[in-house]
């Protein structure tokens, strides 16, 4: 059982530091760990901070997308020019994941002419970088380019723990390239459910990719409940 936090297990809400998991899902987990032989929350949050939120025993947790053999030394060189670039979106902030660098928008009256002006100003921030664009809900993030995100650490955990089946749960773009590891795994024989979580800012891209579809948290909480 491999699932996002944000907007999966928890609502999307207007600052990061506002999230919660919504009722049961803390429960649900519990009784997923006694049943499965993993349950892995992958976040673009920082590790530490998703396992602060959800604090069940026996969840792995996996922040930043799973990235690994990251160079946070360069991702800090680029925060000041990141924190210039964002100043053409009076609105938008930017936050230091270490990792990678991301810069929310979530807050600017016009979310639109903030993503297409935020796009602008950072491209050329990454480029110079050698890093990649990619985009969330309401969020645009600098991140270490050609590294493994949550596809990269779907396909080790599942070698790592010699699965047979796996769920991958999710509501952004990033999730995709979770779902897209599902279809290598299919490859190799391996049983896979894609499982898209709905809410207002999910991509089509990614509910059309779905094995199924649920509305929102507390959808995908009264799925996991029927599995346990």
């Amino acid at each position: 059982m491999l699932l996002d936090f944000d907007g999966s297990l928890s609502e999307i809400v207007a600052r990061p530091e506002l999230a919660a998991p919504v009722d049961g899902a803390r429960e649900v987990l519990e009784a997923l760990v006694a049943r499965f032989r993993l349950v892995a929350v992958i976040s673009g949050r920082r590790t530490e901070e998703v396992a602060d939120l959800l604090d069940v025993p026996g969840v792995r947790y996996l922040g930043l997308y799973g990235l690994k053999h990251m160079a946070p030394e360069l991702i800090g060189t680029v925060v000041p020019s990141a924190v210039t670039a964002a100043a053409v979106v009076s609105e938008a902030w930017v936050e230091d994941k270490g990792a990678s660098v991301a810069v929310h928008y979530r807050q600017a009256p016009d979310p639109l002419a903030a993503r297409a002006a935020l796009l602008m100003a950072l491209q050329p921030v990454a480029t110079s970088a050698g890093l990649e664009v990619v985009e969330g809900k309401m969020v645009v993030e600098l991140v270490p380019a050609d590294r493994p995100m949550k596809g990269g650490a779907v396909e080790r955990l599942a070698g790592e723990h010699a699965l047979r089946a796996v769920l991958f749960a999710g509501d952004d773009v990033a999730d995709l390239d979770g779902f897209v590891a599902l279809d290598r795994l299919d490859d190799q024989g391996m049983v896979t459910i894609r499982v898209g979580v709905r809410g207002e800012e999910t991509p089509e891209v990614l509910l059309a990719a779905a094995d199924v579809v649920v509305d929102g948290p507390d959808g995908l909480v009264s799925l996991l409940r029927q599995l346990v």
